[in-house]
């Protein structure tokens, strides 16, 4: 039982900063790149947040980016192995194409998690970084948006991408 919540969370500690990572170097806090992002953005603002972390937020709703690739990756390599993984990468890049997204951190992200999932394939099995990606996206979409916003606006600035 204890060495599940270990590798339960050290999945869920690879999948958050693989996605924000990724999501933050490709410029989701640096302004809205798809439609929906700047009200999302804008509302967190409202509430005491961060513009550059709602921005953030506000992309990875609208567009499937390294937050939803992450745990696509998760799924298919689960039930596919390794090829499933690049299998949703494909899903993921055409997912960002239909929303009219710019951007790869989608594609990018479900590529670098499926990688990531290989690399721990030995202790930690494809199931625990489901459930982690699910917990990362909570502390970021669903816990407190002012302070998730805040958090992610600070990171962005750390690795000069606003």
């Amino acid at each position: 039982m204890e060495i599940e919540v270990i590798k339960l969370i050290i999945a869920s500690i690879i999948c958050w900063i693989n996605f924000v990572v990724v999501d933050t170097y490709f410029g989701l806090p640096k302004k809205p790149g798809v439609s929906g992002a700047e009200v999302i953005g804008k509302k967190i603002e409202k509430i005491g947040g961060n513009i550059n972390g709602g921005y953030f937020m506000g992309n990875i709703v609208c567009s499937p980016d390294a937050s939803a690739g992450t745990l696509m990756a998760a799924i298919f390599y689960y039930a596919m192995g390794f090829e499933g993984g690049l299998i949703a990468a494909l899903l993921i890049f055409i997912g960002n194409r239909l929303c009219n997204d710019p951007g790869y951190a989608g594609t990018i992200g479900t590529i670098t998690a499926t990688i990531l999932i290989y690399l721990c394939s030995g202790f930690i099995e494809p199931q625990y970084f489901i459930a982690g990606m699910v917990i990362a996206i909570f502390t970021i979409q669903g816990f407190h948006h002012a302070y998730a916003s805040k958090l992610l606006g600070s990171i962005a600035k750390k690795m000069g991408r606003i």
